[in-house]
């Protein structure tokens, strides 16, 4: 994964840059936004790592450029900006995510992983699941052979929770907030993937006992 790195303050760059490339990161790093900039248009980045107040061009109006002149990058600000306002901006900039600093690094991979995953899903269209099984993400259809596979509300919900944590073992706990957003009976919940997973003629949810429930492929 490619990574561009805006960053004025040396050490925490370079922190930020060894821990990431420790991680098989390929990290190109920029103190001044400018240069950033020029760079996102001659380089293919996978995301943004972006602080705002830095010489040259700020985190806020490089994004806002790079968006405006249709640039699909997942980008996180990084940033000591606390207020409100500062949040509201950088996602109105278009950003995915937005740390406070200090953070730890292992957040920041985590945060990474996690932005990524979500930002390609729903940039694709159509996911191919194996074996003629599709789901269209724009139209929320499940097809098979070209044949659409009628699921419930909640039996999308499910599977588009599974979607996004691809090859991640989802938990019960994971289910209730990104679904319910409340506590419900766990055996409910699994009646729910059960149904799923009988509507499916190619068996790509497995269960990982005591973990949760996958999509590996």
């Amino acid at each position: 994964m490619k990574v561009l790195l805006l960053e004025d303050e040396y050490s925490l760059r370079i922190s930020i840059k060894e821990f990431l490339e420790e991680l098989d990161f390929d990290v190109d790093c920029f103190s001044n936004g400018d240069d950033a900039l020029d760079a996102i248009y001659d380089t293919r980045y996978d995301v943004l790592l972006l602080d705002v107040n830095v010489p040259g061009i700020n985190g806020f109006d490089l994004l806002k450029t790079v968006r405006k002149d249709g640039f699909k990058i997942p980008a996180i600000f990084m940033t000591s900006l606390t207020q409100m306002s500062d949040f509201e901006e950088g996602y109105k900039a278009g950003c995915c995510d937005y740390i406070r600093k200090p953070f730890d690094l292992v957040e920041l991979q985590l945060r990474i992983t996690q932005v990524c995953k979500s930002f390609y899903y729903k940039n694709r269209n159509k996911l191919d699941l194996g074996e003629g099984l599709r789901y269209d993400t724009e139209k929320h259809k499940l097809s098979f052979q070209g044949d659409e596979i009628v699921l419930s509300k909640t039996e999308h919900q499910i599977l588009e929770v599974l979607l996004r944590h691809k090859e991640q073992a989802v938990s019960i706990t994971t289910f209730q907030d990104e679904i319910w957003g409340e506590y419900v009976d766990p055996a409910n919940i699994r009646v729910q993937i059960n149904n799923l997973r009988k509507k499916l003629p190619v068996d790509i949810i497995k269960n990982r006992r005591g973990v949760g429930y996958i999509i590996e492929r």
